[in-house]
């Protein structure tokens, strides 16, 4: 029998690598030998992310979310494609807001996750809840230039 782990091991070489369809061949091949986990999925998720097939990476990020709700990663990726993806024409800002606030609730300190907050909130207009996650972001990382730059174009356009 072949060993799943030797595949998932060579598909996330492949990925760090940049080669992103053949590591996806591989986790595939390793997910035909044990499909009951979650790494498989969220890394096959990375390298779909990669290569812009974002319905796939959905799926697989979910999924990888399925067998590990602890994934804080996948919640920030998922919702990075959501804020991120111009091919949808009405996004679920709202399911991003839930997925970064779930990362956020497992890693309190996760930097990106707190701007990406912050930007989904201003899309939705609640311009006074971004700035509060921009000043908790500044709080922990006083020289995030897009924080402060997001910021100070909140107050001076959208805060009056």
């Amino acid at each position: 029998m072949q060993d799943y782990k030797a595949f998932l091991d060579n598909g996330i070489d492949e990925i760090h690598s940049g080669k992103f369809k053949k590591g996806i061949e591989n986790i595939n091949k390793s997910l035909e030998l044990k499909n009951d986990w979650e790494i498989p999925y969220f890394f096959r998720a990375v390298a779909y992310h990669a290569l812009g097939n974002y319905d796939e990476a959905m799926l697989d990020y979910t999924k990888a979310l399925q067998f590990n709700e602890k994934m804080t990663d996948a919640y920030y990726n998922r919702a990075r494609i959501i804020l991120t993806r111009k091919d949808i024409e009405n996004p679920d800002i709202n399911q991003a807001v839930k997925d970064l606030e779930k990362a956020l609730e497992l890693d309190a300190k996760f930097i990106d996750a707190m701007y990406a907050l912050a930007a989904a909130h201003k899309k939705l207009g609640n311009y006074t809840e971004a700035l509060k996650h921009l000043d908790k972001l500044l709080e922990i990382e006083p020289e995030a230039v897009n924080a402060r730059a997001l910021k100070k174009l909140l107050l001076q356009k959208y805060i009056k």
